[in-house]
């Protein structure tokens, strides 16, 4: 055979692999970037802030509405509304917070947004779902769900629960995950 055909395939195959080892570096990046979120203090006290707030005692909950913002510690919640489900036993233990409309939850330079969240303060989990997206810097990743396990520090992020493509992005830049995860990655520039 050939050597110069031969050691062009090396070439290939190692810029291959350096490829695929750029990309596996990237990937955890944003993976640890996602940590980063699951590494906050769970155990920090809450504060909230709205246009209207509404306590609805025998249900044990408060509805929280308009420009809502949640913060614990340094994790910050953004959206339309909330609702808080709380035990009484002389104080207001939170138990879990349901936020719908334009969810935005941030921490340091993380951002994650979806259409819903759900931080269940017990399993010390949140869940966000619906035209989920993850960003850190000009890195992206999309999808239909995005798991945060604070107490594990993992955290991960499926693909679009229903059966038709979503759409990601808007405008010109917009594609359809087909119920797939997809990513936008920075690389070195020489």
């Amino acid at each position: 055979m050939n050597k110069h055909l031969i050691t062009s395939a090396r070439w290939a195959t190692a810029g291959f692999t350096l490829a695929l080892c750029a990309f596996g570096a990237t990937i955890g990046g944003l993976q640890a970037n996602a940590q980063a979120i699951a590494a906050h203090n769970s155990n920090a006290p809450v504060s909230t802030a709205a246009d209207r707030m509404e306590l609805q005692e025998r249900q044990k909950r408060f509805v929280l509405s308009g420009n809502v913002d949640v913060t614990q510690g340094d994790l910050r919640l953004r959206t339309a509304r909330a609702l808080v489900n709380y035990t009484d036993a002389g104080l207001f233990d939170i138990q879990r917070l349901t936020a719908t409309g334009g969810v935005q939850v941030t921490r340091g330079n993380e951002a994650a947004s979806g259409d819903v969240a759900v931080y269940d303060f017990n399993r010390r989990i949140i869940t966000m779902a619906g035209n989920v997206r993850l960003r850190r810097g000009g890195d992206t990743l999309s999808g239909g769900r995005l798991v945060i396990d604070l107490q594990s520090g993992i955290s991960s992020i499926d693909g679009s629960a229903s059966q038709s493509s979503a759409v990601v992005g808007s405008g010109e830049g917009a594609t359809r995950s087909n119920g797939r995860v997809t990513g936008t990655f920075t690389v070195p520039q020489k």
